[in-house]
């Protein structure tokens, strides 16, 4: 039996999904699992069956609704649909998607645009943190046009900048949730860290890599995505997330010396099985945050690299990653490392279609029902 939901499909940073009302799915999340399977047509490799793209990537969707919250005007649900396997992750945030919600909420009028730009204060559901979206507005509607690239998105766009507020410790206990800058897992050195998203930082070249290589040389080597996998497990439990074989937090994150003399660091980042083709939002700002905490990874490289003084904050930092490169501000109060008043960046976002999709539901009596992995907020 074919059943129907409005949607807006729109591209915010480097990924693409629906945009759905909250109002419009069920409370219970099982059930709301099922349709967003249902719609992204997952359990085939190119999710013939639906809109996604057989890619991480694609294979996103937010949900949005006004806020009851007194300092925020909608709420964000982020919900991260596996491409092969029927199940959902609502664990995740996803930053790039982000992008696209402050304008999701003006195009379905649950915030009123001002002249020139729009403040949208955003709710974060997946990790019950703030960010401030500012969508270039002009008469009354949101502006897509502009002259502002981003790394891994053809075109140019409207600028939209993202401050995301009280940043650390979103899964976890803190910036550091081991309790150390730096661990042993695996005979290599990582460094687990808790800022926008839990990450695993790990230097490239303790892998036996040069930090360069392509996404798809790294989803090629079957030893190196194991032994990530293996040290991803170790890293989940150390970090207080218990098993996280089910999870796609924290991610694996492989850093090393930028190639560019003006830029911060280069990363492959992990989403947690392949390569990113570009880099997540909250992973950059996780790597960014890292950056000027005394004996991390990404501290040892940017100082050894020469970006860096011992014992200086770096608020600018620029990340090389596959497509590119992506620029953050992190602010830190009263010159300490470890206090992060907000980390901002500039991304882009753009509507692709308005209407209507058609899913249909299982038969529950059948093998194969999806699964969700409801986040622990």
């Amino acid at each position: 039996m074919m059943n129907s939901i409005p949607c807006m499909i729109m591209r915010g940073g480097t990924s693409r999904g629906p945009f759905l009302r909250m109002s419009d799915l069920p409370d219970d999340e099982p059930a709301r699992a099922e349709i967003l399977i249902s719609l992204m047509g997952s359990g085939h490799a190119l999710q013939i069956d639906g809109i996604g793209g057989g890619d991480p990537l694609t294979s996103k969707v937010a949900i949005v609704e006004r806020s009851s919250h007194p300092d925020a005007d909608v709420d964000y649900l982020f919900a991260q649909v596996d491409v092969l396997n029927r199940r959902v992750d609502f664990n995740p945030n996803c930053g790039n998607m982000l992008s696209a919600v402050g304008p999701y909420a003006i195009e379905s009028g649950l915030v009123e645009p001002q002249p020139d730009y729009t403040l949208v204060r955003v709710r974060n559901l997946n990790t019950q943190r703030l960010i401030e979206c500012h969508v270039p507005t002009d008469a009354g509607q949101v502006r897509y046009d502009g002259d502002t690239r981003i790394s891994g998105v053809p075109g140019s766009s409207a600028a939209i900048q993202l401050s995301f507020l009280d940043i650390v410790g979103t899964k976890t206990s803190g910036l550091l949730p081991t309790g150390q800058a730096a661990d042993t897992i695996d005979g290599v050195t990582v460094s687990c860290l808790d800022a926008a998203t839990p990450i695993i930082m790990i230097d490239a070249r303790e892998l036996g890599l040069s930090g360069r290589e392509t996404p798809l040389e790294l989803d090629s080597d079957s030893d190196l995505l194991k032994r990530l996998e293996r040290i991803r497990r170790h890293a989940g439990e150390l970090m207080g997330l218990g098993d996280v074989s089910d999870s796609v937090l924290p991610k694996p994150v492989l850093a090393s010396p930028a190639e560019d003399a003006e830029r911060t660091l280069c990363t492959r980042y992990f989403v947690p099985h392949r390569c990113h083709k570009a880099i997540a939002v909250t992973g950059a700002i996780a790597v960014a945050s890292a950056v000027s905490v005394p004996g991390t990874v990404a501290n040892r490289i940017a100082i050894d690299a020469g970006q860096l003084k011992a014992g200086d904050l770096k608020a600018a930092v620029s990340l090389e990653h596959p497509s590119g490169f992506i620029d953050l501000q992190v602010e830190h109060r009263d010159g300490d490392p470890g206090d992060i008043a907000r980390a901002s960046l500039i991304r882009t976002a753009r509507k692709i279609m308005s209407g209507t999709l058609f899913y249909a539901l299982p038969d529950p009596t059948l093998p194969g029902t999806p699964s969700s992995r409801p986040g622990p907020d």
